[in-house]
């Protein structure tokens, strides 16, 4: 029967976060708006409409947001031409040794479309994804488990047949909704997470193999 692994991509498979960080600066910056980095950092996982808003205050329409965030992330791809994203420790690694495992793989991600192709293009991880999940795909992002359980029927597998990579507790939450095993990776790895590691390079080797042959068999009728 299929596996899969969905990875999320920021701060997950690729070192990004100071790109993301400089882009919101410069823009906001254009608009007259400072935020700190912790503001920033609470927005892992989520889409821009989900706290633009709060950042631009009660004035700030839709039409504002879209414009903002647009400039943002078009800002965000320009400085990855100038500089290409860094795979995290044990990313290119984990994604080769699942391929020859036959192992299943897709990116779900909050992140919009373009910046998605961009980082995976730039690394030629294109081959390795039979899925590539953007904002743009669903109705609701994370913590909502909607763009695993697109990925996950993109890939052709079910739901207890999945293991979620993810960085940011919102992604953890989506992967439980789903019904979904759950890695917890990084500096902030989530400690409801059914494995958590400081980095990729801490996973056993076994590790997929092992929280896929501990889900629940799905009961028969």
């Amino acid at each position: 029967m299929n596996r899969a692994v969905i990875w999320d991509l920021d701060g997950t498979l690729v070192a990004s976060a100071e790109q993301h960080w400089q882009a919101w600066r410069e823009i906001l910056a254009a608009e007259g708006i400072s935020i700190g980095y912790e503001q920033f950092r609470a927005t892992f996982g989520l889409r821009n409409e989900e706290y633009l808003p709060s950042w631009l205050g009660p004035g700030a329409s839709p039409e504002d947001v879209k414009r903002i965030g647009d400039a943002k992330e078009a800002r965000y791809r320009r400085l990855l031409e100038r500089d290409r994203p860094v795979p995290l420790p044990g990313a290119m690694e984990w994604i080769e040794r699942l391929a020859q495992r036959g192992w299943r793989q897709a990116v779900a991600t909050s992140a919009p479309r373009l910046n998605v192709e961009a980082v995976v293009a730039a690394l030629a991880w294109v081959r390795y994804f039979g899925a590539l999940v953007a904002a743009e795909d669903v109705r609701a992002g994370k913590p909502m488990p909607d763009v695993f359980l697109l990925a996950a029927r993109r890939l052709d597998t079910p739901a207890r047949r999945c293991v979620v990579v993810e960085d940011a507790a919102a992604g953890i939450a989506a992967a439980r909704r789903a019904g979904m095993a759950c890695i917890g990776v990084g500096p902030h790895a989530v400690a409801s997470a059914d494995v958590a590691v400081s980095t990729l390079l801490d996973l056993d080797d076994d590790a997929f193999d092992r929280l896929i042959s501990s889900r629940p068999k799905r009961a028969r009728h």
